[in-house]
């Protein structure tokens, strides 16, 4: 994952005309928020973008926390919480670094498509990094590209967007695989979510920290 590229993308695209920028957070989180299975609670959301998540879930009573590797991103994230009156807390943090800049530890963390941004080699580092900031039981969601999606060709695990980015798209064998030595993995399936520019197939992995 290289944040230089991303943080380029906020700098040149409008918000409108980022792909995973989208203004109302996901029927999966919004679900998971209205059943119980999540209730409010420290929270971190690894990148978090321009905040859109974070601001919903601070909203209904959440103590929201948002890192991205994008300084553009954390700067949008900041001016729309202060427009909204909601209070967040956003960091700007490279989720494969150590996150000496995250304080603290949390009781929920997710990243929603992010891990798709972010390749096979780098991905445990990754997995490692969010159960540091966890307390043990606590919930982590993580919802990415499936290799079943048809999006950007079609096949191949590595795919290149019309942005330019290029994307990894994963198994459900490999999630498991990645999770299971630091999760207990309690919900894994590939759900359909209503994207931008069209619904799309992604893995819902829902697991607690062990």
């Amino acid at each position: 994952m290289k944040t230089g590229d991303i943080d380029g993308i906020y700098r040149r695209m409008p918000l409108d005309k980022i792909p995973w920028n989208n203004e109302t957070p996901p029927d999966a989180l919004v679900d998971l928020v209205a059943s119980g299975k999540v209730k409010p609670c420290r929270t971190i959301d690894l990148g978090c973008g321009a905040g859109n998540y974070a601001i919903y879930l601070a909203s209904v009573g959440f103590d929201v926390t948002g890192v991205d590797g994008s300084p553009t991103a954390i700067a949008i994230a900041r001016e729309k919480a202060e427009e909204q009156g909601i209070r967040c807390s956003f960091v700007v943090a490279d989720l494969l670094g150590d996150l000496h800049e995250v304080d603290g530890t949390f009781d929920f963390a997710y990243d929603w498509e992010v891990l798709h941004h972010i390749f096979h080699e780098d991905r445990e580092t990754y997995v490692k990094n969010v159960h540091k900031i966890l307390n043990p039981g606590a919930t982590y969601l993580s919802v990415c590209f499936s290799e079943e999606d048809p999006q950007f060709g079609g096949k191949g695990k590595f795919r290149k967007t019309t942005i330019g980015t290029v994307l990894y798209f994963s198994s459900e064998t490999e999630i498991r695989e990645l999770f299971s030595p630091y999760f207990s993995i309690k919900e894994l399936r590939t759900i359909k979510v209503s994207g931008k520019y069209g619904p799309h197939q992604a893995i819902y992995a829902l697991s607690e920290r062990r």
